[in-house]
């Protein structure tokens, strides 16, 4: 395989990156106000919640995005494949790690919590420094994990037309008849983007506070 055709995947890798990162951080964002709203003791907070992460948890990824790709111009928004596929994506990974979330800030401990109430600390104070930092170490693993999976799961976006790693590895095939060499060098790209994803979630992990040295 010539080295134009591995530039090519390397090219189509970056499309690859950029709509999981967007989405992941969009979802994650989406994830903080859904965990806080399923563990909110209001009810009319918790089903809408629960409603959301329940479909998008139970409805496979595939269908997700076809559904938003064609909804969007039924109800009249007509945006490009591109934005289809960032939103799809984001809803899908915000249902994950709003769970992983929800699990993290129940599992603080409270001890923790009256500890810094007893200091004088202001809920506000205790959110950011005690329950912010303590969930995130403890759910830390499990949103790199969701990561790893947004990063392969974006091979699915070619349905909505666009042309990420897999689908240009997949069209390279078609017309060079080299589909052995394509598909093992798109594998091991992938192989180094999640490696290089799981070493910076291990560094974040080990530099927040409270975090075993």
């Amino acid at each position: 395989m010539s080295f134009k055709l591995f530039e090519l995947l390397l090219q189509a890798s970056i499309y690859t990156v950029t709509i999981s990162i967007v989405s992941i951080l969009i979802g994650f964002a989406i994830a903080i106000l859904l965990s806080g709203m399923l563990l909110s003791l209001r009810r009319h907070l918790v089903l809408p919640a629960r409603i959301f992460v329940s479909f998008f948890r139970g409805v496979p990824l595939l269908v997700q995005l076809l559904l938003i790709y064609n909804l969007l111009p039924v109800i009249g928004i007509n945006v490009p494949s591109v934005v289809a596929a960032v939103v799809g994506l984001s809803l899908c990974t915000a249902a994950y790690q709003a769970e992983n979330l929800r699990g993290g800030f129940a599992s603080v401990p409270v001890g923790l919590v009256e500890s810094a109430e007893m200091v004088g600390l202001t809920p506000g104070q205790i959110f950011r420094r005690i329950k912010v930092p303590t969930a995130l170490r403890l759910t830390l693993p499990a949103l790199v994990n969701e990561a790893i999976l947004i990063l392969k799961a974006s091979s699915l976006v070619s349905v909505v037309g666009i042309v990420e790693l897999t689908r240009m590895a997949q069209d390279l095939a078609g017309s060079t008849f080299l589909p052995l060499q394509l598909f093992a060098s798109a594998g091991l790209i992938y192989l180094v983007i999640n490696w290089i994803v799981a070493l910076a979630g291990g560094l974040i992990e080990r530099s927040l506070p409270g975090a075993p040295r």
